[in-house]
């Protein structure tokens, strides 16, 4: 491996340790912040659990990324007081893969699932008597002399994590007792995780500041613990080291982040349908062809946001921009000036 190769595997794995360390560890609303029905109803279902000395019911966590699907599978293995391991769909691509961590499992392990969307579905069925009955079912041999082997499992939790319940199959989504959608941050909640960041990282910042790269985060924690770490770094390297409101501001602007949470991706996505496509309809391929971005990228990293938003609308004929669009990048719409100039 060369030096500069080395130099950013150790970044990636300091960055790593350090989102660690800003996971939140218990239930606590000053540990694991907002999410507060869910949290309620967990609590419930964990004490219960507790009180009947059983496994906790299978948990199914779906919402957008980065909003604490993953934190929430650690805590809840941390209020249960059990080990917990951790794969994720894409890794697990044979049955004899799943069943290797199966059989490995203690009793009340918490296995979490990241993606598990994207299991394949021969996996899949291997889950089903496993989350059911607690047993695998094994086939050995070929032909008429196969035979199936059943072993007995321990009593597991399986906690599945998703940004699309809607492509789990119905037998695996019927399969969690508990399912939970975990949603997008208000700022003034993201502004207590950056607040509880800035404490763990040993940062010193301004209330304003702190409310500044809140209400840039687009309503996610993971978005805004990055965001923190980067206007630190401007911080100690062009200032003394505390975070004000100016800059914040200065540190984002030179991320390319506006005051709605877009950043330059985003922008050129918008420019584009406005500029190249007459603010569209306009499909996917070509959005994609325009911007040099795969199809995927933009349905799944780009569009969420946007759409949420009011930035963009999907239509049977394309992607459309919204007066909104045109609003935020000061564009005039066809057909004369914005309505928001109009007597």
């Amino acid at each position: 491996m060369t030096e500069a190769r080395a130099v950013a595997a150790q970044a990636r794995d300091d960055d790593r340790s350090l989102e660690q360390t800003l996971r939140p560890r218990r239930l606590a609303d000053d540990e694991y912040i907002d999410q507060r029905k869910t949290k309620e109803q967990l609590r419930i279902l964990i004490e219960a659990a507790r009180r009947r000395s059983e496994a906790l019911e299978h948990v199914a966590l779906y919402g957008p990324p980065g909003v604490g699907k993953t934190s929430l599978a650690h805590v809840i293995a941390a209020e249960l007081a059990v080990p917990i391991r951790v794969t994720s769909g894409p890794a697990i691509e044979r049955a004899g893969d799943l069943a290797a961590i199966l059989t490995n499992l203690d009793p009340g392990t918490v296995l979490f699932i990241d993606e598990i969307h994207r299991l394949p579905r021969v996996v899949e069925e291997v889950l089903y008597p496993a989350m059911e009955d607690y047993h695998l079912d094994i086939v050995l041999g070929k032909g008429p002399g196969a035979r199936t082997l059943r072993l007995p499992l321990p009593r597991f939790t399986l906690v599945g994590a998703t940004t699309r319940i809607g492509r789990l199959s119905s037998p695996l989504r019927d399969r969690f007792g508990a399912q939970y959608r975990l949603d997008l941050f208000e700022p003034a909640d993201l502004e207590d995780v950056i607040r509880r960041s800035a404490r763990l990282l040993a940062i010193e910042i301004d209330p304003d500041a702190a409310r500044e790269i809140a209400v840039r985060s687009r309503g996610t924690p993971r978005i805004a613990n990055r965001w923190l770490k980067r206007v630190r770094d401007h911080a100690q390297v062009l200032h003394d080291g505390k975070i004000s409101l100016r800059v914040a501001r200065e540190a984002l602007g030179a991320l390319e982040v506006d005051e709605a949470g877009l950043d330059a991706n985003d922008r050129r996505l918008l420019e584009a349908i406005i500029g190249k496509f007459g603010g569209g309809p306009v499909g996917l391929e070509t959005l994609g062809a325009a911007v040099s971005e795969d199809a995927e990228t933009i349905e799944d990293v780009l569009e969420p946001y946007l759409l949420q938003q009011g930035y963009l609308q999907r239509t049977p004929r394309g992607r459309v921009a919204t007066e909104r669009a045109y609003r935020h990048l000061g564009v005039t719409p066809p057909g004369g000036p914005p309505l928001w100039e109009r007597q």
